[in-house]
């Protein structure tokens, strides 16, 4: 009997070992999980920041040669503006509208620039929107991590058994980071000339 009891004891113990083991497993996966979605929105602040910081040198050197585009120029400077608040309050929607009206302020600048041959032959304007453009890029394939990332962290905490553990510690969702419709079509350049 002293037997059955030390066996069904030791059972016990190692199904309690292997239970505490598989949940602190799962929790760190989790946690892990998370740290990447924190790491992916790093990535695009970064990078947001940066394009902050060039939008003012691209518009000073544009109203230079642009004397009837005010309206333009505005546009642009408000979505910065837009952009820098909706990252200053970590809103990830109201980022993505502002985002989308960034990235068509920045189309329609790019657009009218092509009707002043001197402001597109300006070393400075060249090398500006270069650096702009790759920004974007980069922006887009860092959002596409980023989304990744949530819907990883987003799907674990809802899946069995990890729903248990995500509760338990309060795990949260992530909101994906959209950009509205407007910025998949095409700029109507025959309309910004009209």
């Amino acid at each position: 009997m002293g037997k059955n009891m030390s066996v069904s004891g030791f059972i016990g113990i190692a199904v309690m070992v292997v239970t505490a083991g598989y949940g602190i497993a799962l929790y760190n996966s989790l946690v892990s999980v998370k740290h990447s979605v924190s790491k992916a929105w790093s990535n695009i602040d970064v990078l947001l920041k940066q394009r902050h910081d060039e939008l003012p040198k691209l518009v000073a050197t544009c109203q230079q040669y642009m004397k009837h585009e005010q309206e333009t120029l505005e546009k642009v400077m408000l979505a910065r503006s837009g952009v820098s608040s909706a990252l200053g309050q970590s809103n990830v929607g109201a980022l993505g509208q502002a985002e989308t009206q960034m990235r068509q302020g920045l189309m329609n600048l790019f657009a009218v620039a092509e009707a002043y041959p001197d402001l597109k032959a300006n070393e400075s304007f060249q090398s500006l929107q270069k650096r702009i453009s790759q920004l974007e890029n980069n922006i887009a394939d860092r959002r596409e991590f980023y989304n990744e990332s949530v819907n990883i962290n987003n799907v674990r905490i809802e899946q069995f058994p990890d729903i248990l553990i995500a509760r338990f510690f309060k795990f949260i969702p992530f909101e994906l980071l959209d950009f509205e419709d407007a910025e998949l079509t095409d700029v109507n350049v025959k309309a910004l000339f009209e």
